[in-house]
């Protein structure tokens, strides 16, 4: 497993975007301007704002890899390690898998962004994904 992820991560890190954050892009509600996954949350720095709307009532599947690295980046945010691994984890084994858009107009591979926004914890990186 170590020797699939290595070069993975060396390869994400051998990129400019590779020092910006990780943006998965989903589309907003038909019915609101806010994006189901506490995007405007986690862009303005409320980061327990974004815990309580991840872990609230949604009509996001609890298993979905983007509402789960939100999740993750909310609790790495606020020093939560711990749970911000087992949220980055749970996006990986999540049995709901898809491309997502990047910021940059990239898509890769939900459980790419899920096992990056890992790796970054694992190094102490500040910011370690963020999605919409």
């Amino acid at each position: 497993m170590k020797k699939i992820l290595l070069p993975l991560v060396a390869l994400a890190f051998a990129t400019p975007a590779a020092a910006q954050s990780i943006i998965v892009v989903t589309s907003p509600q038909a019915d609101s301007e806010s994006l189901p996954v506490a995007y405007a949350e986690l862009k303005a720095g409320d980061n327990r704002g974004a815990v309580t709307k991840l872990t609230g009532e949604t009509d996001v599947d609890a298993r979905d890899p983007s509402r789960l690295i939100n999740l993750g980046t909310a609790y790495a945010r606020l020093g939560r390690t711990d749970d911000a691994a087992a949220a980055y984890n749970a996006a990986v084994d999540s049995p709901i898998r898809y491309d997502v858009e990047l910021s940059d107009g990239r898509y890769v591979d939900s459980r790419w962004a899920a096992r990056t926004a890992l790796a970054n914890l694992s190094e102490g990186r500040p910011l370690l994904a963020l999605a919409r």
